[in-house]
């Protein structure tokens, strides 16, 4: 079977430098990297009585690794908006309303495109919230970096969105005019 079913003379597997995520129903600025998504089952090993040396594997709980959103910094709120919806300084001279509970938790959507900038790929990771916001990276005078902010967003889950199925890549016979 082709790798490929729609383009099957594609021989190249897709990039993973073009890529876009979403919350909130908009594009999020300057996302420059996202870790991986990762799903672990845990495995329940057992034995039956009368089984004289060897155990039985079953499934167990399964559990999604965090993500790591990375940007660099810029003036576009959205990373600091969203961890203090968690924890918000200025409302913890208050005494205890640092969070948010109403609407901290956001689905996110990670969409992929090919290099003709078509979507090949989107995955929707559910009920997302923020455990970890760095603002600045170490500063360094005699660097020459970007700064990046981050976020690590906690899931519940993710799921491949079936809806995007492969798209017919374009062909350049024409010359340019």
């Amino acid at each position: 079977m082709a790798e490929f079913t729609v383009n099957p003379t594609r021989f190249d597997p897709y990039k993973n430098f073009k890529f876009r995520v979403k919350w909130d129903g908009r594009y999020v600025a300057g996302v420059s990297r996202v870790t991986a998504l990762t799903r672990t089952t845990e495995v329940v090993t057992h034995r039956e009585g009368g089984d004289p040396n060897s155990s039985r594997k079953s499934p167990g709980q399964t559990t999604f690794e965090a993500i790591v959103l990375e940007r660099g910094v810029t003036h576009d709120p959205a990373f600091e908006q969203w961890a203090n919806k968690v924890w918000d300084f200025s409302n913890a001279v208050g005494g205890g309303d640092e969070a948010s509970l109403a609407d901290f938790r956001k689905d996110v959507v990670i969409d992929i495109f090919n290099e003709a900038g078509q979507l090949i790929l989107s995955y929707q990771v559910f009920r997302c919230w923020v455990s970890e916001y760095q603002a600045l990276p170490d500063l360094d005078a005699s660097a020459n970096a970007i700064a990046i902010e981050s976020i690590k967003l906690e899931n519940e889950g993710w799921q491949r969105d079936a809806s995007v199925t492969e798209p017919i890549e374009p062909t350049f016979d024409d010359p340019p005019q």
